[in-house]
């Protein structure tokens, strides 16, 4: 239930002392000013702060590599070759998923391509993908160079949906209307879960449903939803997800990312997929001299293709541990009430100057707010560079501040709202 808010100081205080996530907060590294006190870290969203866990757990696997060598793989604290099997359960309930559905691995562009080499198979038919107009860079060069190496025009096979002129996001209608609209068409629909400018969670059941009633494939890109929102990716019968690990999942730059591949798929070996030997039965995967065939292991697992990093891999045990231990549904909870309150003091401005671009619903955004300065010569982005609240700018006009629910507190949410509207 979200309170009444207030403004003053005491407020904020007293809703972090009935916070029942706040023992959390001691679990990460918060970075510090010049002063020494700890910096306002809004900018989960582009880089999640680092589990101090994470430091024994490199430690560990480097000491198992000194004193063990190769026999690590079997003889470690966590043996290196079943490691990402560590995943097979806090990475399934990370995103509502069954055991054997989530495999971590690779990057989340590396992992979009080999999804697309799968699901992405142009008949003559069905050829075109939708997605969105305004998709983050590195999907959108992903889908292109993918369209391309099929031999078809970019311009003719992605189906673009924007927002409405004037208006900042996605309406579900829409989205479904440009679905019916291509029909049998239609080979892959590719979307965010949450938008990474605006901070828009879109409806993925209902967009999922739409795609399969035409006949579609329904592929989502959860870089800022997997941590940042529930979500129940089995029940919806969503086919396929990749995200990032290096954001809300606070695994460290360039950690490995996830994948989600629904079951029906994971049970059908005939799949076309990018083969490699750790994709294959575990059972064969080294008689190397007699096992010349593919043999894909069943599940997400099926798509590996190269043994996992365990130095990379060691931070996510950390940071998935603490999720597990919080719960999605209580960090959502919280979620919902921080980004409730600092759009509330946000609003309460006098003479703002920014607008809230991000959906008002709570139900339509995660834990982002994205803001647009009313001043577009840029000097209002200027003026937060270099101060106590760390946010991301993107530049002309826009700040995106993202109060995470493991690590921040309402009365930082109290002074950053303060500050970004004093911002010298």
């Amino acid at each position: 239930m979200i309170p009444v808010f207030e403004e003053s100081e005491g407020f904020a205080q007293r809703l972090d002392e009935r916070d029942p996530l706040r023992r959390f907060r001691d679990r990460f590294e918060i970075p510090a000013g010049a002063d020494g006190e700890p910096l306002i870290y809004f900018n989960g969203n582009s880089l999640g702060l680092m589990p101090k866990a994470a430091r024994g757990a490199v430690e560990q696997e480097l000491d198992d590599w000194s004193r063990l060598a190769v026999d690590a793989h079997f003889r470690a604290k966590t043996p290196w070759f079943s490691y990402h099997e560590v995943f097979r359960e806090t990475g399934a309930r990370l995103v509502g998923a069954l055991p054997g559905e989530v495999v971590m691995m690779n990057g989340l562009t590396v992992n979009l391509h080999l999804m697309m080499e799968t699901f992405y198979r142009p008949d003559g038919v069905r050829w075109k993908i939708l997605v969105e107009d305004g998709a983050f860079p590195s999907d959108a060069y992903a889908v292109d160079s993918r369209v391309r190496g099929r031999g078809l025009d970019p311009a003719q096979a992605l189906v673009r949906v924007a927002p409405r002129p004037g208006e900042a996001w996605l309406r579900t209608d829409d989205v479904v209307a440009a679905i019916e609209r291509e029909g049998a068409a239609l080979a892959l629909v590719l979307l965010p879960g949450v938008q990474y400018y605006t901070g828009q969670l879109l409806d993925v059941p209902a967009i999922t449903a739409a795609a399969h009633a035409a006949g579609a494939v329904a592929g989502w890109d959860l870089a800022h939803a997997a941590g940042n929102v529930p979500l129940s990716l089995h029940d919806w019968d969503v086919d396929f997800a990749v995200w990032c690990s290096y954001k809300y999942l606070n695994a460290g730059p360039g950690a490995v990312a996830g994948c989600f591949v629904h079951e029906r798929h994971g049970a059908n070996p005939a799949l076309h997929r990018l083969a490699g030997w750790w994709g294959n039965d575990p059972g064969t995967r080294f008689r190397m001299d007699v096992e010349r065939t593919f043999t894909p292991r069943a599940g997400a697992d099926g798509w590996q293709i190269s043994n996992p990093p365990i130095l990379a891999m060691a931070p996510l045990k950390e940071s998935l541990a603490i999720f597990d231990e919080a719960g999605m549904d209580a960090l959502r909870r919280k979620s919902v009430v921080l980004t409730g309150y600092l759009e509330w003091l946000l609003r309460r401005a006098g003479q703002p100057r920014f607008e809230v671009i991000t959906p008002a619903d709570s139900d339509a955004r995660g834990c982002q707010l994205s803001l647009r300065a009313l001043d577009r010569s840029g000097d209002a982005l200027r003026s937060t560079e270099g101060g106590e609240v760390i946010v991301d700018r993107r530049p002309p006009d826009v700040l995106r501040v993202a109060p995470v629910p493991l690590y921040n507190t309402f009365h930082e949410v109290w002074r950053a709202a303060r500050w970004i509207q004093r911002a010298p």
